[in-house]
């Protein structure tokens, strides 16, 4: 084995690792499974709320970039578009006001979650409960796949990713926004408001600081965006763009799956 192939080897797993943790803590897979299910389901009513104030509203921005990018290129292509990790469903909400007449899915994990999106969709939307790893979708049935800050919370985020390439048509993209790594200068300055700020937002908007300081390791211990691009090359696609968010913090990878 090689030196360069080892060390490949050896930065696929960070994506893998998480399969056993849950924050700072070492759990087996269905224990990580129950616990981020069972804190969004806590959260659900106050989550907008809370990402508007951990991020100051930057949130709102990194995702209409990622509508816009899901829409690029779109309307030739038939099939649904599916949100997956939908959360309340910001991104499906948008994506279906800009194509009215195209299938949009929010599929989640959380059942306490797609309540809130179904409060806010109605009819308009579908609505998916399941699991990432186990979508209840035929192979190469979807147009395109947007998921927005839910990869790291996924019990196999890495079979996850080839999930997506499974249900996606031929030459379909997942459009991925999830945290990353910030700029070594920024970092401290980003370490004391995600290690002392949110949890204490957390505490007294959401009443769980538990849930926020949580939040704050998943977000430590996700890879960096080169990692990220090896495992969606991995689990079957190309990564044709790569776009930072204040300074690292966020990354966007526009992905088209090969077959």
């Amino acid at each position: 084995m090689t030196p360069a192939k080892s060390t490949a080897q050896s930065r696929e797993t960070e994506l893998d690792a998480l399969n056993t943790t849950f924050g700072n803590q070492r759990v087996a897979e269905d224990e990580r499974r129950h616990e981020v299910n069972t804190l969004f389901d806590r959260i659900a009513p106050r989550y907008d709320l809370m990402n508007d104030l951990m991020s100051f509203g930057l949130h709102r921005l990194w995702k209409a970039a990622t509508v816009r990018m899901a829409l690029r290129q779109f309307d030739g292509t038939d099939g649904p578009l599916v949100d997956l990790a939908g959360g309340t469903g910001d991104l499906a909400l948008a994506i279906k006001a800009a194509r009215p007449m195209r299938q949009v899915i929010v599929a989640d994990a959380s059942a306490g979650m797609l309540d809130q999106a179904r409060a806010r969709g109605g009819d308009g939307l579908e609505y998916m409960h399941a699991e990432a790893e186990a979508l209840p979708l035929k192979t190469d049935s979807v147009a395109r796949i947007t998921l927005a800050f839910g990869l790291r919370n996924m019990t196999r985020p890495t079979e996850a990713l080839t999930e997506c390439a499974r249900v996606l048509k031929s030459g379909g993209s997942l459009v991925l926004l999830e945290f990353s790594k910030p700029a070594a200068w920024f970092a401290p300055f980003y370490g004391i408001h995600s290690r002392w700020i949110i949890p204490a937002l957390g505490a007294l908007v959401a009443r769980d600081r538990g849930a926020y300081s949580y939040l704050v390791e998943s977000i430590r211990r996700f890879p960096a965006a080169g990692d990220i691009t090896r495992a969606l090359e991995g689990a079957g696609f190309q990564v044709t763009e790569t776009r930072p968010f204040m300074f690292g913090v966020a990354m966007l990878h526009v992905a088209e799956v090969q077959k």
